[in-house]
């Protein structure tokens, strides 16, 4: 998890414009995987070129239901006001590394491993809170006995990592706390940030509720001063206690912006600085290029009408034809103030500038695996060889500007020092060994009965779906026959779906379930493991026989007479009289439009295998929690924070859902339901390695198995777009890096943004 405050994976994101080995096993931490993919873009100043004063209004999406960063409903509202206003022990630099903050921190060491860890952290001598008190061992040991999951009077979110410590106490003076662990914890730096006064964690009462609406304790480089839900306005003002290098801002203010409303913000000028969705960063991209240009735009509302069309307008509103004439001279009127109305909106936005990187955030094809086709592993094995992951990523990145490289890591991004490539696990995309994999799995050339119309994953009616109420019109006009949100792709579209002759045959993808696991053993033996889980996953119903070693060419195309070539459509695939259809579930409202664009190009990839999919539009607001969360999906597209503690953040989304006392499957955050308990003891491992390099081993393998298993497909990361006045300094798309709240401001007169060394104290 990205802890610049508490930007954690407690929740997945929706992605609106929010998870042969061999070859993985010889590859190691090129110099290209420990480059971030693409740079921050910040406009970085240096100090004693940012003013001193002045008032930044950022926008966020709403007021923070809380302000407690360790409670179920924080967001990233609550990361942003915790980030400024209390104690980051650790904060992470461009490359999602954890660095010890020497604001709060003069050191923080492993002292002992053996026979308990101990880690000791020198507390900063000037560190204090705002209330005058140092900040000191009775804050850590608070903290602790709170988030350790011991008292049930206390609501938290999470405790990893705290219910691993033993004791909590003061070292050889009060500038010194010891934290002893009953079990080792490799990513302790994840622990005590943010860290919160005492009084806030000293009782389930004031962690429970007082936390939740103000934070009257503070020590950050600003002070909550007010939280005034009715404007949305929640504003930070200078710390007068603050000891570290004085805010360029006197205040900062966080102001509640739906996404739905940032351009209507920043054309009123309301804002300073908000992220944006890639159609607002693109206005703003032409506004500043227009700036100057005589005559009419050459974009927005009635520019895309040729003089034909114009010509044509003119006739019929001009004609003899009463009601027709009428009706073209209302919509030229509503045209002509459309126009007018989006030139004075562009001529507003061109007091801003696009900063753009790659959000440490990365969207993912979820497979449930439930039950229904994708229960069988080499169904979702093809699905995932279907997928071309770099047309996917181009179709979202390309067009921005921005990098476009797959994701080849469940558990680090590009620049990370845990990031390697382990697609390879899987195997790239390759149409044939895709049909292979289906003719294995049973599903033949052949129509069969539609699964109905309201199934869950398994085909059975979900709960609830009679009561279901369709997409609203404005959301689904698009499509042909379309029902209540759902649409067929290559049927009800109006796209050609070509009949294949019969799918390879089988011997190609023979046994290739098994040998992925072999290959996943390849890492454990070169890691002295020698421990293997073929067996076991045999038994569990993976295909046996041999397997086509790597590079065994597929039966050419006249010995599966009438075959297409690897690129055409096959034809509809059926077994047991069931047609192989998958539900994918895609968000309906405004901002889902990059969403469903990824949808669309990854239901042409699998017509290609002769899998058909049922696209079924669902209202944004539930998208996740009604269809996702509950499984009343077969595909879906959502995204996960990145992380710079794998083994903690990890093991939750990828373990092995397990049956609960209740007869439900208890699936953690595990949304795809597929796992094996070779992964959970492969996490296990890790979190309490204390070896940098075996820890990163391990790491390593259990991202090879996951890939594996193919319940979640990695595609792209996200873009960061944030629309910023060019006169902000030091803040806008920040990657991995936490801001530094203290030097963000806005430039002085005539001075120009600029990478230099900063000068502590200006």
């Amino acid at each position: 998890m990205f802890h610049d405050g508490a930007r954690r994976r407690s929740v997945a994101l929706l992605t609106t414009g929010v998870l042969a080995l061999p070859a993985v096993a010889a590859c190691g931490a090129s110099e290209e995987g420990n480059v971030p993919a693409a740079a921050q873009d910040l406009a970085p100043t240096p100090r004693d070129l940012v003013a001193n004063g002045s008032t930044l209004t950022w926008a966020i999406d709403a007021v923070p239901g809380t302000l407690n960063a360790y409670q179920a409903d924080a967001d990233t509202g609550t990361t942003r006001v915790t980030g400024a206003v209390l104690p980051a022990l650790f904060t992470l630099d461009d490359k999602g590394r954890p660095q010890a903050n020497p604001d709060y921190l003069e050191s923080a060491e492993v002292v002992e491993r053996e026979p308990r860890q101990v880690v000791v952290y020198r507390l900063n001598q000037k560190a204090v809170w705002s209330d005058g008190r140092e900040i000191g061992a009775p804050d850590f040991a608070a903290q602790w006995r709170a988030l350790r999951g011991k008292d049930p009077a206390y609501w938290t979110a999470r405790n990893a990592g705290y219910d691993r410590i033993a004791k909590v106490e003061r070292g050889k003076d009060d500038l010194e706390v010891q934290v002893t662990f009953d079990k080792p914890y490799a990513e302790w730096r994840s622990l005590f940030t943010p860290l919160y006064p005492k009084d806030v964690m000293g009782t389930p009462d004031s962690f429970n509720d007082s936390a939740r609406t103000t934070l009257k304790n503070t020590a950050g480089p600003f002070s909550l001063k007010k939280v005034d839900r009715k404007s949305g306005d929640i504003t930070l003002v200078r710390n007068p206690r603050w000891w570290g290098d004085q805010p360029k801002l006197d205040q900062l203010v966080f102001r509640k912006v739906a996404p739905k409303n940032r351009t209507k913000a920043l054309t009123a000028g309301r804002v300073d600085l908000a992220q944006v969705a890639p159609g607002e960063a693109e206005r703003i991209s032409l506004a500043r290029r227009d700036k100057g240009a005589k005559g009419p735009l050459a974009h927005g509302p009635g520019a895309g009408r040729t003089p034909a069309d114009a010509l044509m307008s003119w006739a019929v509103a001009h004609g003899t034809e009463q009601e027709a004439a009428e009706s073209e001279q209302l919509a030229r009127e509503q045209t002509r103030e459309a126009v007018v109305a989006y030139a004075a909106e562009q001529k507003s936005l061109g007091a801003y500038e696009v900063r753009k990187a790659l959000e440490p955030s990365f969207t993912q094809l979820a497979l449930n695996g439930a039950d229904g086709p994708l229960a069988d592993e080499r169904v979702r094995r093809a699905v995932a060889r279907a997928l071309d992951r770099k047309e996917l990523a181009e179709t979202v990145l390309k067009p921005l500007g921005l990098p476009a490289q797959p994701v080849g890591s469940h558990l680090a991004l590009a620049g990370q020092d845990a990031y390697e490539d382990a697609s390879d696990a899987l195997g790239s995309q390759d149409t044939a060994e895709a049909r292979a994999l289906l003719a294995e799995a049973g599903w033949k050339p052949g129509q069969g009965a539609a699964r109905p119309k309201n199934a869950g994953a398994s085909g059975e009616p979900a709960e609830g779906a009679e009561g279901e109420e369709a997409v609203g019109n404005s959301e689904n006009e698009d499509r042909p026959g379309d029902d209540g949100g759902e649409y067929i792709v290559g049927e009800d579209d109006g796209k050609s779906g070509g009949r294949g002759g019969p799918m390879l045959p089988g011997a190609v993808a023979a046994g290739q379930g098994a040998a992925l696991w072999r290959q996943a053993d390849v890492v454990a033996r070169q890691d002295g493991d020698g421990k293997t889980e073929q067996g076991a996953h045999a038994q569990q119903g993976g295909p046996p026989g041999a397997y086509a070693p790597k590079g065994t060419a597929a039966p050419k195309e006249s010995e599966s007479p009438g075959a297409e070539g690897a690129e055409g459509a096959a034809g509809p695939l059926a077994k047991d009289g069931l047609a192989l259809t998958l539900r994918f579930v895609v968000p309906s409202g405004a901002g889902s439009e990059q969403l469903r664009a990824v949808a669309d190009k990854i239901a042409e990839q699998l017509e290609k295998i002769g899998v058909t999919t049922a696209m079924k539009k669902v209202p944004s607001s539930g998208y996740f929690t009604d269809h996702v969360a509950s499984g009343q999906y077969d595909m879906a597209l959502y995204s996960w924070p990145g992380t710079a503690y794998p083994a903690t953040d990890g093991r939750p989304i990828h373990a092995k859902p397990v049956p609960a006392a209740d007869g439900s499957l208890n699936v953690a955050q595990n949304y795809t339901r597929v796992g094996t308990d070779r992964i959970d003891q492969l996490f296990d491992q890790a979190v309490g390695e204390l070896d940098d390099g075996a820890r990163k081993k391990l790491i390593k393998e259990a991202d090879a198995r996951i890939w594996a298993v193919a319940g979640a497909i990695p595609l792209y990361q996200r873009p960061e777009l944030v629309a910023a006045r060019p006169s902000v300094a030091n803040a806008g798309a920040f990657g991995f890096a936490t801001p530094r709240y203290q030097d963000i401001g806005f430039l002085k007169k005539g001075a120009k943004p600029g990478k230099q060394d900063r000068k502590p104290g200006s």
